[in-house]
């Protein structure tokens, strides 16, 4: 592939919602597409090395009221902005069901590369995957509600390749509940993990299963710090210091990442990226490398990298999707990040977390 030949390391990114956005447009991801922001071609000519593909299931109080995918972004505002308005938790045949079809779709574009991209199960695998130009796809629950208090279902799952789980997504679950869309918020909102969520972090310690803390408010946050045997992972969050969003990290927290010899993906989100707060797309890429310049200085350089969000939010038109990944590395360049520390930054620390967590 293309970024082989590039003076720099492959990007190995912490998150994004590609899976969704084929279900959702019918598009291929090995064409060149204008919808979304990440296919083949396109991460090909951006250094795109692989990511976490991320399974996010859509609440069906927003399927029922939204009739495109842009009603479905102003539903989720409403729904998800205020915890007052949250729903219900889903399900757990529907969130299955769902879970199932975006896992096969996935599998399906392993199977249909021809060999250019597969699902990786262990750090070695995603190791030659970077080193050989093949894109590694790592399957990731954003939100635990397809597993069962019981562990049936992560066993079932974990056959089928997922290696990493975020407990909650930005409403409330049979686990735990997450943060709401609204800015500037502490992220210390609502109650902890309750009995069945301490279990399930348990569960996914046993299973060597990373735990993702990216969206889970701050009382959930030290819980898991309290519980779990592994590195604290956040694969897609800024600092709450420069952008006061409940989405972001104190520097508490962003603390006990760095203690636990965890990480921490910088989220391409303009609204977590500004410190306004403002979802406007004419953010510069220097304000995405301001965030990663302090949480470096916080925690050091072997606990950051990126988790861009592609495909499931606003990023800034500097950038425009994943092709454009090399103003990000010209931008962290300016910043003096050369030789290994930029290698951790784009990719090293995400190779390391994960065999760490996964032993293997």
């Amino acid at each position: 592939m293309g970024y082989a030949a590039q003076a720099v390391p492959p990007i190995f990114d912490g998150h994004n919602d590609t899976v969704l956005s084929l279900e959702r447009t019918g598009r291929s991801f090995f064409e060149r597409s204008s919808e979304g922001h990440i296919d083949l071609p396109r991460a090909d000519a951006g250094g795109l090395g692989g990511g976490f593909f991320a399974v996010y299931l859509r609440d069906p109080v927003v399927e029922e009221r939204a009739n495109s995918a842009e009603a479905a972004a102003d539903v989720r505002r409403a729904v998800y902005g205020d915890e007052r308005t949250w729903p219900e938790p889903m399900a757990l045949d529907y969130a299955q069901s769902h879970a199932l079809r975006l896992v096969g779709r996935l599998l399906r574009v392993a199977e249909a590369s021809g060999g250019r991209a597969q699902v990786v199960l262990t750090a070695d695998e995603l190791q030659r995957d970077l080193d050989s130009g093949i894109f590694g796809m790592l399957l990731h629950f954003e939100g635990a509600e397809p597993l069962d208090p019981d562990g049936h279902a992560l066993d079932v799952f974990y056959a089928a390749g997922v290696r990493s789980v975020g407990l909650t997504h930005s409403r409330r679950n049979r686990y735990c509940q997450g943060v709401p869309s609204r800015f500037p918020s502490s992220p210390d909102i609502g109650p902890g993990l309750n009995d069945a969520g301490k279990a399930l972090v348990r569960q996914l310690n046993a299973r060597r299963v990373m735990i993702d803390l990216s969206h889970l408010n701050e009382r959930g946050f030290w819980d898991v710090a309290a519980l779990s045997a592994a590195p604290l992972v956040a694969t897609h969050s800024n600092a709450h210091a420069l952008c006061p969003h409940p989405r972001n990290l104190t520097d508490r927290q962003l603390d006990a990442i760095r203690d636990s010899h965890g990480v921490v993906g910088a989220v391409f989100a303009c609204g977590f990226i500004r410190a306004d707060g403002r979802r406007d797309t004419a953010t510069p890429v220097g304000a995405l490398v301001d965030h990663i310049e302090y949480m470096v200085g916080r925690m050091g350089i072997d606990h950051v990298a990126l988790g861009s969000d592609f495909d499931g939010t606003t990023v800034p038109a500097e950038l425009g999707d994943a092709g454009g990944l090399p103003r990000v590395v010209r931008a962290l360049r300016a910043r003096g990040y050369e030789g290994e520390d930029l290698r951790k930054l784009l990719c090293g620390n995400w190779v390391r977390v994960l065999r760490e967590t996964w032993g293997a």
